[in-house]
């Protein structure tokens, strides 16, 4: 077996191991927590980064638990699809740490060890849920990662404990409908590997209970996920969190979530399950009002972040419209999947410019911005540059991911949808206009000379990074159109799209 094929096994045992090393090393030297977070992320990364090339060049990975043959042990599974999501995952999670070193001594002074305990068993249970190709292992997973984020966002106190408390209890009831799904499937296949399952299950596609268990999942990790309408607890915990975790709630826990519904959909329930049941199309409708009733709650907003953490929610339906339309249009997964990755950048790189004025001046509310533009300059580019992305003006990600659903609603004959991205686009211009113009134009007559002040280096160029990255990688993505060699590889794994 090449060193690659145990890498899956080592990203996810690595950042376990670092966590407890974490936490000993904090009672020595509490400065240290920060950088050995850092360099574990950054070596998970890499192996990241080797599994993909080797997923792309050789096939697929499949590392079996102990040797034990699956579906008696648990097996990890990594193909074109979770090798994609590592990169995404891994690439933003190391950009929070290094955000975080400043912004955390500032912020939780005498809670730098736990954070990034904690910080790094949630990186943990994301890489878990990812490479993992057993059903109950992925529930485990899930409750790591969402134990590890209710800590984080409380870790700030105050309003922070009652956000946290409302995503600890519907998280939870969230899990409770995954592992009722599980137990479903388990009772009727006797297995809990997914490509088992996947094999079982067609002669009881028919079945009530496989029926039902497939209900289980969608509103379970559509909770995790924040769709509406069940979205309630993301506003005050994206709100509140600090900004680093604002960020990886935003950027990549609720699209790990999202990874986990297809992985169910598409390994484990198959294109032809799906396409006996009308629930995508219901999926779609559902897309379009979080579309719309994200953007319209954002715009109602005073505080920055919940302003963001609503646009999260009107982010979502255009992930889940891709999703949705996958299965009738020739472009399959593809639409959904760009904007997983164009969402984490252009999210993280707003709500960490989110963090970047609450870390310089306390500032929260849009109203007190006034001046930013002139004292933060390269700060409030890369906030410009995200909204522009987000708004979809070309050649940025958010274009790309607009244009590809656009095209994808026009194939599917569903032109309704395509009224509802347009206008949400309008939306989405307004309220970030709001900032912009609080930030540039709304200045205090009497002020003469501003001094620039600029947050550290450490912060502002995670910043800067991924607010270019939001034209660049809809460059690449425009350069590579209509069929991106990865995203292809997905779509026809699953038999969605038409590959030319």
């Amino acid at each position: 077996m090449l060193i690659v094929e145990h890498f899956p096994v080592l990203i996810v045992a690595l950042s376990l191991l670092s966590a407890f090393t974490i936490l000993i090393a904090g009672w020595v030297n509490k400065k240290s927590c920060c950088f050995i977070s850092i360099a574990t992320i950054l070596v998970q990364l890499v192996m990241a980064i080797f599994i993909l090339h080797h997923v792309l060049t050789v096939g697929t990975i499949h590392y079996w638990l102990g040797g034990w043959k699956p579906p008696w042990g648990i097996e990890y599974l990594v193909d074109a699809l979770n090798a994609y999501i590592l990169i995404i995952l891994l690439f933003l999670a190391l950009l929070c740490a290094i955000y975080s070193k400043r912004s955390i001594e500032h912020e939780l002074p005498h809670k730098i060890v736990p954070f990034y305990t904690i910080y790094q068993l949630l990186i943990t249970g994301l890489c878990g849920i990812t490479v993992t190709g057993d059903l109950f292992n992925m529930y485990v997973f899930i409750e790591i990662t969402a134990i590890s984020g209710y800590a984080l966002i409380a870790s700030r106190g105050g309003i922070a404990l009652k956000a946290s408390f409302v995503y600890l209890i519907l998280g939870s009831i969230g899990a409770c409908f995954f592992l009722l799904g599980i137990g479903f499937l388990y009772s009727v296949t006797g297995s809990l590997n997914m490509h088992d399952l996947s094999l079982l299950l067609p002669p009881l596609y028919g079945n009530r209970v496989v029926q039902a268990a497939f209900v289980f999942f969608l509103v379970g990790l559509s909770i995790k996920m924040a769709l509406f309408p069940l979205h309630i607890w993301l506003p005050d915990a994206h709100a509140f969190a600090p900004s680093e975790i604002s960020a990886l709630l935003s950027g990549i826990i609720i699209e790990v979530c999202t990874y986990a519904f297809i992985r169910v959909c598409f390994s484990v329930f198959t294109l032809n399950f799906i396409k006996l049941l009308p629930l995508f199309d219901f999926l779609c409708w559902l897309a379009a009002i979080a579309m719309l009733y994200g953007s319209i709650l954002a715009i109602t907003q005073l505080n920055l972040k919940r302003m963001l953490a609503y646009s999260s929610v009107a982010h979502m339906g255009y992930i889940m419209l891709g999703v949705g339309l996958s299965t009738s249009t020739t472009f399959g997964l593809t639409p959904a999947l760009m904007h997983i990755l164009n969402h984490a950048l252009m999210k993280a790189c707003t709500f960490l410019v989110a963090g970047a004025f609450i870390y310089k001046f306390n500032l929260w509310d849009i109203t007190d911005f006034r001046g930013l533009g002139r004292r933060m300059p390269y700060t409030t580019i890369a906030f410009i540059l995200a909204a522009l992305a987000m708004i979809g003006m070309p050649p940025s990600v958010g274009f790309v991911t607009k244009l590809y659903l656009v095209l994808a609603c026009l194939e599917a004959g569903k032109f309704v949808f395509v009224a509802v991205i347009f206008f949400s686009a309008l939306l989405i211009v307004f309220y970030f206009w709001r900032v912009i113009e609080y930030m540039y134009i709304r200045v205090e007559e009497e002020e003469k000379e501003v001094k620039i002040e600029e947050i550290p280096w450490s912060m502002l160029i995670p910043v800067l990074l991924l607010a270019s990255l939001c034209f660049i990688m809809g460059i690449i993505w425009i350069f590579l159109m209509p069929y991106p060699p990865i995203l292809r590889d997905i779509n026809s794994m699953f038999g969605l799209g038409v590959v030319p």
